[in-house]
């Protein structure tokens, strides 16, 4: 491995290159450690971690009651049974998987903490990356050189969410807090908290807090969908005492997959009749004169926002007990003691709870070269959901909008896996997606409706609408494309290897 100082125009030596390296120790990162460790015993990687431990959002967000809004068979690894009763797990849970499972595959050694990546370069001529990284604790700046270039930072940016500018936030004589800054010592014993929006992050804090708090309010300005599910899922349970948990892993993942899949899409092909059930089963939740109308009814389809999940009803549960309520409305301005809403109607506050929620950052924010010519990432366009076109040697894993995040990250891992050796068995040095249609038409990365998709996806790259271009947020074509599908294919180029570069060790 190579950690410099010199100028990336100095050639470095092959035998010091990296095979792949790999940005974020989160769960992408520590999937792709796994693969290889598992698939490529032989290859040289290590881990760039901007943060000074494992997990990446499940490290970084502490607020209370944070948990999965995915079931966990099929948001674990699919090489790592998740043997915990809790389907929709919380956040310490998830984070102990992960840290067992980089135990496990010893990946340890491999990770290097508080190393932010600042640029990456890729030289045809040289046929590799070089990766400057600032470190956290000297702000020193090293160099890694490597010949495949592993992304996955996630789509968030972990220095700081959203928040939109509320007239008279600093009258505000309360404490306010943002969701990804929670403060370790927050007492809200007793006191009456407003949380000012209704995604998951809002769905998750309010039933939580409404166990201690005086009252919780959730303020929103308009509705989403939220459905109600079984903490546990009581058919995994009886098949894992059958089978046994790596037996009945499998089929539970097969049975959530096709479930998950069922219901979007019935909502895209019965929005509809979809929002009626959805709605009727908030009504079946709450009492019977609840206006749900007004609170629980959005004004978007089914699945042009992500679907808030609640275990168990947790949140309607607090709304009926009257420790927690809601207020559809919109914010006139902070007050010294609470927030004046349009309609004229204030609320108190102690605390006002800002999950308003996050800032996109498609590849943790680093600026990609190739020869010395940035990459306009709104000008590339995404090959097979996992590289770019234009851009050499470089692999991305971006999950599902509709399904578990890890889902696609082991599809990805796995393809990568397979180029790899194809790489190797066929003297290749580079692989690059290339665009030969120039007319092909190119649409945003996701279509949520989300506003923080709307707010961050015009910097990612686009999508294609044909052939490996396209985006597809369907696992099953997935499995057909990366996991069954060849790694040939005419829009993916290859050249040589250099003659100073030998085949990964096998």
């Amino acid at each position: 491995m190579t950690i410099t100082t010199t100028s990336t125009d100095k050639p470095v030596p092959a035998e010091e290159t990296l095979d792949v390296l790999i940005i974020g120790a989160g769960i992408s990162g520590i999937g792709m450690a796994s693969h290889l460790r598992a698939l490529r015993p032989g290859t040289k990687f290590a881990i760039l971690e901007a943060r000074d431990e494992v997990g990446g959002t499940w490290s970084l967000f502490q607020y209370p009651g944070i948990r999965s809004d995915s079931d966990m068979p099929t948001f674990g690894f699919g090489f790592r049974p998740w043997q915990h009763p809790k389907s929709i797990a919380d956040g310490h849970l998830i984070l102990d998987y992960l840290r067992q499972t980089v135990a496990e595959n010893r990946l340890d050694g491999h990770i290097r903490f508080g190393h932010r990546v600042l640029s990456a370069e890729f030289s045809r001529a040289r046929q590799c990356w070089t990766v400057t990284a600032q470190q956290a604790d000297s702000r020193k700046k090293v160099r890694f050189t490597t010949r495949f270039l592993f992304v996955g930072t996630g789509p968030y940016n972990h220095d700081e969410g959203f928040t939109p500018e509320f007239t008279g936030v600093e009258d505000f004589q309360g404490q306010v807090v943002h969701p990804q800054h929670w403060p370790e010592d927050l007492d809200y014993t007793g006191k009456r908290v407003v949380v000012i929006g209704s995604g998951a992050t809002a769905v998750t804090l309010i039933p939580s807090m409404a166990d201690t708090a005086g009252h919780v309010t959730m303020l929103q300005r308009s509705p989403g969908y939220v459905m109600a599910v079984p903490a546990e899922d009581v058919v995994a349970k009886a098949l894992r005492t059958l089978l046994g948990h790596r037996r009945a892993h499998r089929i539970v993942r097969r049975k959530n997959i096709f479930v998950t899949r069922g219901v979007y899409k019935i909502s895209r092909r019965a929005p509809k009749l979809t929002r009626r059930l959805l709605i009727a089963n908030v009504r079946r939740q709450l009492p019977r004169h609840y206006d749900v109308d007004t609170h629980f009814a959005p004004h978007y389809a089914p699945w042009d926002q992500r679907l808030c999940v609640v275990p168990n009803g947790d949140l309607f549960k607090a709304i009926s007990s009257g420790r927690a309520s809601v207020v559809t409305d919109h914010i006139e301005r902070f007050t010294k003691t609470g927030i004046l809403l349009k309609s004229g109607q204030e609320l108190g506050a102690d605390i006002i709870v800002t999950a308003t929620g996050l800032n996109m950052a498609i590849f943790g924010n680093m600026q990609l070269s190739v020869d010395k010519k940035k990459v306009d990432l709104p000008e590339t366009t995404a090959y097979k959901a996992m590289m770019l076109s234009g851009v050499p040697n470089f692999v991305f894993a971006l999950g599902y909008t509709n399904l578990s995040w890890t889902l696609k990250v082991d599809l990805v891992c796995e393809h990568f896996c397979r180029l790899l050796d194809h790489m190797d068995r066929y003297g290749y040095g580079t692989a690059e997606p290339v665009l030969d249609d120039p007319a092909m038409e190119r649409l945003p990365y996701m279509d949520l409706t989300s506003n923080y998709v709307q707010r961050g996806i015009g910097m990612w790259p686009r999508r294609g609408t044909s052939g490996p271009w396209t985006v597809e947020m369907a696992y099953e074509r997935d499995v057909e494309r990366l996991r069954e599908g060849p790694i040939e294919d005419p829009a993916l180029r290859f050249t040589a290897a250099a003659a100073t570069r030998t085949g990964t060790a096998r």
